[in-house]
């Protein structure tokens, strides 16, 4: 396969200029996990071959139901090491560079914010989210974010909206909170996927709660259709960007 017939028939719709602009796209996304593998997947697959991809996490079995390189063969394997496989099984070309590590206080200032064109949050902790949003809101990169993913199953009721004008979701209630605080705010206004659906869980937690532990604040139900959409939400809101000239 060359590049000019994997890029053909997303070239037909975008025309040579737009192709050409998506290849030369970098792109950062944080978390690979049920929202951000799809993100990276899609945006890989629509022709953008510069992408790092940040997760310290290893694929787990609880993983296997939405995340899209947890198969029970990578079971164990860090994901971003599984998820780089498959990218390059895609693109043999792409420049996918894997980093299994976290995002806090110590770790920000290795990633260079400003070396990319886009940065995705697909983060699910709190305080990392806070972090992440106020440093790519600082640097010249174009952010998107994902809001919480879980206890969700009605896809019609996704939606994309500015960070301050989510509403009924409670991971961006819980943003808002600390964001709102003098010193506290986004330098720029950002665009989030999220959902109003909140249902209850129906089964017993008590297992994911243990396995969560320190990591994730709390274990919810999750299903792939709503964590898929969530992602290829994101990475099309970039490809958008990228494609149509202001």
């Amino acid at each position: 396969m060359t590049q000019e017939e994997f890029h053909r028939r997303t070239q037909m719709l975008v025309g040579e200029e737009a192709m050409q602009r998506l290849i030369a796209a970098r792109v950062i996304v944080f978390g690979v996990g049920g929202v951000g593998s799809w993100c990276v997947e899609s945006l890989v697959r629509s022709g953008i071959v510069r992408v790092t991809i940040v997760d310290s996490d290893c694929v787990s079995p609880t993983n296997v139901n939405r995340q899209l390189m947890a198969t029970v063969p990578n079971e164990g394997r860090p994901k971003v090491e599984a998820l780089r496989e498959r990218l390059l099984d895609i693109n043999p070309e792409a420049q996918i560079t894997a980093i299994q590590g976290v995002y806090d206080e110590t770790t920000a200032s290795q990633y260079d914010l400003n070396g990319y064109d886009y940065v995705v949050d697909a983060i699910d902790t709190v305080k990392a989210k806070i972090l992440l949003i106020q440093n790519a809101t600082a640097s010249s990169a174009k952010l998107f974010s994902s809001m919480g993913a879980a206890l969700k199953m009605d896809p019609a009721r996704i939606e994309v909206s500015e960070f301050w004008k989510v509403n009924g979701c409670p991971l961006a209630r819980a943003l808002r909170n600390v964001l709102k605080r003098p010193g506290m705010r986004p330098r720029k206004k950002f665009l989030c996927v999220w959902s109003p659906e909140l249902l209850p869980n129906l089964g017993d937690t008590a297992m994911l709660e243990s396995e969560a532990g320190a990591i994730k604040q709390k274990a919810n139900g999750t299903v792939a259709h709503i964590t898929a959409i969530f992602g290829f939400t994101l990475a099309g809101l970039i490809v958008k960007d990228i494609t149509i000239l202001k």
